[in-house]
This record gives structure tokens, C-alpha cells and sequence, in this order.
């Protein structure tokens, strides 16, 4: 690890050099530029009373882009050298050919900063960070006596990048990335369950040190567990369900952002491709993306390809009116970019990525939501998923749900599994509560290979006639 400033164009290439070889690649092109990468990050994982890994990663390379209409020459390297560029240069060429493109103009710069650039490896002691696993798993143990194993995850990162483009501009960000997850598995009567809770977000490791953040974690984790200790066989047919705050938004991400990405609907393979002005929700459904919220794991100060991010609106008052866009699939579909390009790591070519997706809240009491539910099913927690993107058919596994019938909250169900499609379930939302909130800080986004961190939010929400898996009679 390193405290050295990343300034790869004056310590690692000449700037005047960088910059020729970038123009001989994009030379003719209608985009491009050349990205370069340092990340290092931490990992602690506590488990059943000890340390079962820890783990240190660093890296660093470039990646190369040359675009003309819809082809991309890419080329990445972990040596961040002249000859290396140079070699790269020739094979992103092959995509633009003799030429005959037009250079789309360099993104607006920006002086916002989202978060604080301070390395949060760095920043706190390596025995502060084991003493505070002890610390943990011990209080997870001593708070219930039906606890037998105790997991604790401390992770922490930084990422710095610097993109320069063929007019010469060069733009740079630094992102720290810290989490901490806590996992408590209890046993009565010869049953186990688990749960887990955790979060974090673009801050020091500092806050979420501190006692009080990580006790709250484990009392969660400890809450969800025990609650799956009395949970029954969920109920399976189709019947309305109220969706939680927070974190359930995950159905949204997956079942409705993924279809209001650029490539999806340029392509047609979107399954709100050409409903560009129409009405696609219910009355009242508003969804954003937004990567301009400070210190969020999704935010982003500028994207992948030197966008500044930005709030986007994608369904307003129930009508589709803008989607997700990277600088290529904005310029073919004559739109503007919206910050949204975006990449795991130099070695992948940006595409259209969500940041932070969420429904805004309505004006409905939660609490009036449930007590409307006449038989039903109230999802709490979320687990894993599969989504179709091209018809928008979802499959989500619930980690805390419970029974509902004439508005009243009964037992709590085990293995329940929604199953619907985005467009449909968009216009099945019947009530939206005034609760809107974001995920604690935990979401990780994959697309072709490739994985980002994300955010999601949304208010209670109920949706009628979704079809329920599971293994009640």
C-alpha cells in the first residue's frame, strides 16, 4: 500500500506521449479515450470465534477505447508504460479502421465532490479493526444464548482513476468504498436459521467502528434470525403483497432499472423499448437514478468515461421519460449522456450502469398499507434473484416475510419467492407510503461479466396479484 498520489500522467507517462498515442487511436473515431486505474482494498472476515481470512489486493493497468458508431476497440494492460500504450494502441485501432467518424465533444467538468478522497485502509490501525471483530462476535454471543456462530466481515477500499481524452482535458476521482456485515446463525430445538445485517457506504471506516454502529448491526442480524426460528412453510398462488422500505427496493434495481438502460432499449431488447412518453406505472409511481447523493456506495462524482453524475428521472407520475445512458449509446440515439457509463475495473469497457435507484414515497401511512392487506404476504428482506431482462420476468427469494390476512400481521414465512414481471408489477401498484428510505449500503450490480456498487430505495409499496412460490399445502 502506498500513500503516493496517483498521478500516473506525469509519474508513469509523459503527458505530451500519452496524449499523442491516444489521438493516434481515435484518430477518425467518434470517441475515446484512455483510462487509468489504481485500486487497493482489505478484507476481515471473523468467523465462529476467529479469523478465517484476511486478505490485502492491489492493482493498477489502463484501458484504451477507440469508438465508431456502434463498434468499440478496447485494450487494457496492468503495465502503465509507453510501450505498453503503444501496444495498445494498435489493437483498439482495428475498430476504427480508415475512419470517418466525428469526435463527440468532451464531457462538462465539475467541481463537486460527493465524498472524501482520505484512504480508508489507511486510516484506521489494522489491531483497531481485529479488536473490533472480537469485539463482535462476543456481543452477537452475549446477547442471546441461542447463538451459535457469529460472523463478522470488515471491508474497505480505495479506487483512483484518471481519464484522458483525445482534446487533451484529463479528469480525475478517488473513491473509498468501506462495509461492514454482521451474520449470526441461532439453533432451538434442533433448528437452525440465520440472519445478517450490514452497510456502509463512500465514508472512513471511522462511524462504522464505532460501538453503537455495529452493535445495531448485530442486534438486526440477531432480530432477523430469531424471527426465521418461528417462521412456517410460506403460502404459494397469486395474491397482493406489501413490500418494505429500503432494501426491497432490490425488485425495482433488477426487475425494472436494468430495462431503463440505454444499450437495452436501443438494441429493442428492452422490454420498455419505443415506450419512450408513454404511460408504463401506476399513477403516482416516480423512479429515479441518482448518483449525486453524498457518501452513498452507488454515487459516483463522475462516471467511467468522465460524466459528471447526475439525478435522473426515469418514470414520472407513472410515464416513461428518460433512461440511463453511456457517452455511445447517448450519441446513437441522439440524446445526452447522464452519467451513467460505467466499469468494474480498467480491464472493461464502460457501458450503461444504474448508480442509486429509487421510487420516491407517496402519501400513504404504512401502517395503513399492511392493514389493508387483505390476504397477503408483507416482504420485509430480500435475498438473491434472476431477472430476464428482455420481457422483465423476476424471480426473488424473501429473508423476512410474514402472513397477512384481513390486515392483520400473523406468523412469520419461510422460503417465500415472488415471482411477476417489471412491466406488469408497475401497474399493479396500488399504494405508496410516505417512508421512503435507502438501502443501508450493501448492493453490488452485475451486467456482462461485469460488477459495480450500487444503491436502492423505495417506500412501502403494495402490488397486486403477484404470484407467491412455496411450500405450504
Amino acid at each position: 500500500m502506498t500513500n503516493t498520489p496517483f498521478r500516473p500522467l506525469s509519474s508513469a507517462l509523459d503527458p505530451d506521449i500519452a496524449l499523442a498515442q491516444l489521438r493516434k487511436a481515435t484518430d477518425g473515431a467518434d470517441d475515446g479515450e484512455l483510462y487509468i486505474e489504481r485500486r487497493h482494498s482489505e478484507s476481515l472476515v471473523f468467523d465462529d470465534g476467529r479469523v478465517k481470512s484476511a486478505s490485502f489486493d492491489a492493482a493498477q493497468g489502463f484501458g484504451l477505447r477507440a469508438v465508431l458508431g456502434e463498434v468499440t476497440g478496447y485494450a487494457h494492460s496492468s503495465e502503465i508504460s509507453v510501450p505498453a500504450l503503444a501496444r495498445a494502441v494498435e489493437t483498439a485501432r482495428l475498430a476504427v479502421g480508415d475512419g470517418g467518424g466525428t469526435m463527440a465533444p468532451p464531457p462538462h467538468s465539475t467541481n463537486t465532490r460527493l465524498y472524501t478522497d482520505a484512504d480508508p485502509i489507511a486510516g484506521t490501525e489494522f489491531p483497531v479493526k481485529l479488536e473490533t471483530l472480537r469485539q463482535i462476535d462476543a456481543f452477537a454471543r452475549d446477547l442471546d444464548p441461542r447463538v451459535v456462530q457469529v460472523s463478522a466481515v470488515i471491508a474497505a477500499s480505495l479506487q483512483e482513476i484518471t481519464i484522458l481524452r483525445p482534446d487533451g482535458t484529463h479528469v480525475s476521482d478517488s473513491r473509498p468504498m468501506t462495509r461492514v456485515n454482521v451474520s449470526v446463525i441461532v439453533e432451538q430445538d434442533g433448528r437452525r436459521e440465520s440472519g445478517t445485517s450490514g452497510g456502509g457506504g463512500r465514508v472512513g471506516l471511522d462511524g462504522l467502528l464505532e460501538p453503537a454502529d455495529w452493535q445495531a448491526k448485530a442486534r438486526e442480524a440477531l432480530r432477523v434470525a430469531c424471527v426465521n426460528l418461528e417462521a412456517v412453510p410460506a403460502p404459494a398462488g397469486v395474491m397482493d403483497v406489501v413490500l418494505g422500505p429500503g432494501w426491497p427496493g432490490i425488485l425495482l434495481h433488477e426487475a425494472i432499472g436494468h430495462g431503463l438502460e440505454g444499450d437495452f432499449n436501443r438494441k429493442g431488447s428492452s422490454a420498455f423499448a419505443g415506450l419512450m412518453g408513454k404511460r408504463i406505472a401506476s399513477k403516482g409511481v416516480t423512479v429515479l437514478d441518482d448518483g449525486t447523493i453524498p457518501d452513498r456506495r452507488g454515487s459516483i462524482t463522475i462516471d467511467d468515461e468522465g460524466t459528471p453524475s447526475g439525478k435522473n428521472t426515469l418514470i414520472e407520475d407513472g410515464i416513461l421519460v428518460g433512461l440511463m445512458q453511456d457517452r455511445q449509446n447517448a450519441r446513437l440515439m441522439g440524446v445526452a449522456p447522464t452519467g451513467n457509463g460505467r466499469r468494474e475495473s480498467y480491464a472493461h469497457a464502460p457501458m450503461p450502469r444504474m448508480t442509486n435507484t429509487y421510487m420516491l414515497g407517496g402519501d400513504a401511512n404504512p401502517k395503513d398499507i399492511v392493514a389493508d392487506l387483505h390476504d397477503g404476504i408483507w416482504a420485509v428482506g430480500f435475498g438473491g434473484g434472476q431477472v430476464d431482462i428482455t420481457n422483465g420476468k423476476f424471480v426473488f427469494s424473501c429473508t423476512e416475510a410474514y402472513r397477512v390476512k384481513n390486515g392483520k400481521v400473523l406468523e412469520p414465512v419461510k422460503g417465500a419467492t415472488l415471482i411477476g414481471d417489471g412491466a406488469t408489477a408497475l401497474n399493479k401498484i396500488r399504494a405508496l407510503g410516505n417512508d421512503m428510505a435507502l438501502d443501508p449500503g450493501m448492493g453490488n450490480c452485475g451486467k456482462q461479466g461485469q460488477w459495480v456498487p450500487v444503491g436502492v430505495g423505495q417506500p412501502t409499496v403494495m402490488i397486486s396479484g403477484l404470484t407467491v412460490g412455496g411450500s405450504a399445502a
